[in-house]
């Protein structure tokens, strides 16, 4: 018998705020435990909570990236249950009315194009997080994370594949990115899912019995996990190894396993109950507008539009829309200088040569567009050499700085002084003499290496042509 996997995903995605949801500590990832902590998000009795806007702004924002319907009237709910980094023992989240639903994400893979429903997303609250310390046997609470905003996409069972999963997830990151709702960044995880998955006889529409997998963060842990737990639930339906039971399972991707963690709970089990200490957001034409103008360019659109109007290749187009970062560079790079190609191979480069060695992605870019674009036309008009501007756009990564005045500041303005240039150059042949009969006798490298000498001395600040050309004139009298 042919079986077929159905697939929901719960994707939690952590909102790119500067504070909690609720109150004003800070939401920033990697703090001392316990360090962003009030008695707001600690659970301290008396304390109310107030909520952020910008929440519901990137939470609306998301939901339009993913083409929901956005409800106009948006409830904050108590879902109970008991967990040690859960201080208030419920956790605030949207259950009646969530900020968005009915949307629809377009994924491709190697069987082609097919849409994935989003049943709804909604705003919550994130829980803290157990630190468990096998050397003294205990298990510690840190509170950082307690209260940073999430958002829950929760799909359809549409997907039936690892393969489809990896599509869906990298479409919302690429998607959430390019809004700057958040980082996505599941190896800190600002992104992970759950993943609801269960087995049926191939064209039958009766689900299987469907196991959880919690708090997935890495993609490849996502596919070996799903491969394994479709094989354990076929295998136990097939050959009766097991009783499959609706359960929530934690997966280990060392031992490749999923292990049962506890029964699964049903929504009767949470007992949601709007929370009565926050009122419902109403979202109005203004703030909904507001929202909708200020949606990006979807990446595919950009793409074609840097292709068509900048005349990029589709290599470059397709790396700059990788990155909402590298785009915002990019256009202002062009506005400013007027020279894409320039901007593009800069960008793909030097810049990217440059976050690769920090150790950054391409959304943690910084430098300032338009003091790029300057860069780039004082390298173009002949004011400074290609060396000596890398070492300006080092600088520019620490801080936004005028690229001109900071070349003046430095020394590293070209300076064509044809008398310093022919000292240089006659010196460097009296050095190396060697050299010089290499070159007459045919050897490119010879030259290639007194260039190089004379560039140092001068530090840069010579137009590479000019030397060249003073210098084989040299080696021609000599």
């Amino acid at each position: 018998m042919k079986f077929e996997t159905v697939i929901g995903l719960e994707v939690h995605v952590e909102l790119a705020t500067k504070s909690k949801i609720f109150c004003s500590c800070s939401a920033k990832f990697g703090a001392e435990q316990n360090d962003h902590v009030c008695p707001a998000c600690c659970g301290m009795p008396g304390m109310l909570p107030i909520v952020n806007k910008n929440v519901v702004n990137l939470g609306m924002t998301a939901g339009m990236m993913l083409n929901c319907h956005i409800n106009r009237t948006t409830t904050f709910d108590k879902k109970s249950y008991y967990y040690p980094d859960l201080p208030c023992s419920y956790q605030t989240t949207q259950w009646f009315a969530p900020v968005a639903v009915n949307g629809l994400v377009d994924i491709e893979t190697s069987k082609g194009k097919k849409s994935i429903r989003i049943k709804q997303i909604h705003m919550e609250e994130d829980a803290g997080k157990l630190v468990h310390d096998d050397w003294t046997n205990t298990s510690l609470v840190d509170f950082n994370r307690t209260s940073v905003p999430l958002i829950e996409i929760v799909s359809q069972p549409d997907l039936s594949s690892a393969e489809e999963v990896v599509a869906y997830l990298e479409r919302l990151r690429s998607l959430l990115r390019f809004a700057k709702v958040s980082d996505c960044r599941m190896e800190q995880g600002s992104m992970r899912c759950d993943v609801n998955l269960s087995v049926r006889p191939e064209g039958s529409d009766q689900l299987g019995v469907r196991t959880e997998m919690k708090n997935m963060n890495s993609l490849s842990a996502i596919v070996r996990a799903i491969e394994y737990e479709t094989a354990r639930h076929i295998d136990a339906i097939e050959n009766g190894t097991e009783e499959l039971v609706q359960e929530t399972r934690r997966w280990d991707d060392v031992k490749g396993k999923s292990f049962a963690m506890r029964n699964k709970e049903t929504a009767g089990d949470y007992r949601y109950f709007p929370d009565p200490n926050i009122m419902p957001v109403v979202i109005d034409d203004t703030w909904y507008d507001g929202i909708k103008n200020s949606l990006p360019e979807f990446p595919e659109v950009k793409k074609a539009r840097y292709m068509s109007e900048f005349g990029l290749g589709e290599y470059d187009a397709d790396i700059l829309t990788g990155s909402r970062a590298l785009c915002d560079c990019f256009e202002g790079a062009v506005a400013e200088c007027g020279n894409a190609k320039e901007a593009a191979n800069w960008l793909i480069s030097d810049c990217m040569n440059l976050l690769n060695k920090n150790q950054q992605t391409a959304d943690q870019l910084t430098v300032n567009g338009t003091s790029l674009g300057k860069l780039i036309k004082l390298v173009t008009d002949g004011t400074i050499g290609r060396g000596n501007a890398k070492k300006i756009l080092i600088a520019m990564f620490e801080k936004d700085l005028d690229p001109a005045k900071y070349a003046e500041e430095n020394g590293l303005i070209l300076s064509n002084d044809t008398g310093l240039i022919d000292k240089v150059i006659k010196e460097a042949i009296a050095a190396d003499p060697k050299a010089v009969a290499d070159f007459k006798g045919g050897k490119e490298k010879a030259l290639m290496a007194l260039f190089g000498k004379c560039m140092k001395q001068l530090k840069g600040n010579c137009d590479p042509q000019v030397l060249r050309t003073m210098l084989i004139d040299e080696i021609n009298k000599a």
